[in-house]
């Protein structure tokens, strides 16, 4: 069953061939994880939707508090018998349809799909994740960038390229040259006792998990964080490279062309993250 605009709908006709989203990726989107109804980090999700729309000039409804989206979320659970099980929640949010480039008003639709999802809390993923880097197209930095939207032609592309080249993952590059995330979350790297992320100044997305991740380095005595461009030639010298994104938790890269990886780092973070979900 699919939400659409709060009418649950157990086929997509409620979406039209004029949506604004399809036709121009006039929408962006948040993707949530749920666990028993409880949407994990609700509240950063919902204030970053909330200034997605307002960058985009989205007109934002009354109704649209965090309050009435986290009803339709469980709404849209139990409708998919998923309330409680652990879940995949994607919220679309796009310009009614009306006009070309230019809208005929700024009001919104929005979409809400649920996956059920194996696992409960995050765990670390032992199995290979080998990565390089995407030359074929470059991410242009700027506040856009950092937003879901659905413009992720590169991501797309890139992760085709990783399929084609037996990779698990691919990293992207910004137009200076800076890695800035991977095709599917944030990046951070560990060598020695710092522990690097590219700045939303290089052009990578506002990831929730990573503001989770950077919250709970700053609790950890033995190690600095640093939001600072990453070289491609700083990933070989590593000790550590993750990839962070709010379904999976984190996921270390185990090979870099010729360079292997550790992940201590990494799972001591997790488990970080799993207490204070526990506690919440």
């Amino acid at each position: 069953m699919i939400n659409c605009n709060g009418n649950l709908s157990e086929n997509t006709s409620c979406i039209s061939i004029s949506n604004r989203g399809f036709n121009y990726g006039d929408a962006v989107f948040e993707t949530l994880k749920v666990s028993h109804s409880k949407v994990l980090f609700l509240e950063d999700h919902y204030f970053r939707l909330m200034a997605s729309m307002r960058i985009l000039r989205m007109e934002i409804p009354m109704n649209f508090t965090m309050e009435f989206l986290e009803e339709e979320i469980i709404k849209t659970l139990k409708a998919n018998n998923l309330h409680e099980r652990t879940a995949r929640v994607k919220i679309i949010v796009n310009r009614v349809e009306g006009g070309l480039y230019t809208p005929l008003n700024h009001n919104v639709n929005y979409f809400i799909t649920v996956n059920s999802l194996d696992q409960e809390f995050y765990s670390i993923v032992e199995e290979e994740c080998v990565v390089d880097l995407f030359k074929d197209f470059y991410i242009s930095p700027s506040l856009l960038s950092t937003l879901k939207t659905s413009n992720k032609a590169t991501n797309i592309v890139a992760s085709i390229y990783a399929k084609e080249n037996d990779l698990d993952n691919c990293l992207l590059l910004n137009t200076e040259k800076s890695v800035i995330e991977a095709t599917n979350g944030n990046i951070f790297l560990v060598k020695g006792n710092e522990i690097k992320t590219p700045p939303l100044s290089d052009g990578c997305l506002k990831g929730i998990f990573r503001s989770q991740i950077i919250e709970a380095i700053k609790k950890l005595p033995d190690y600095t964080l640093v939001e600072t461009s990453i070289s491609p030639f700083e990933l070989q010298k590593a000790d550590e490279l993750f990839i962070t994104n709010v379904i999976q938790g984190i996921r270390p890269i185990t090979r870099y062309r010729k360079k292997t990886f550790k992940h201590a780092v990494a799972a001591e973070l997790l488990n970080k993250i799993n207490i204070k979900l526990r506690l919440s």
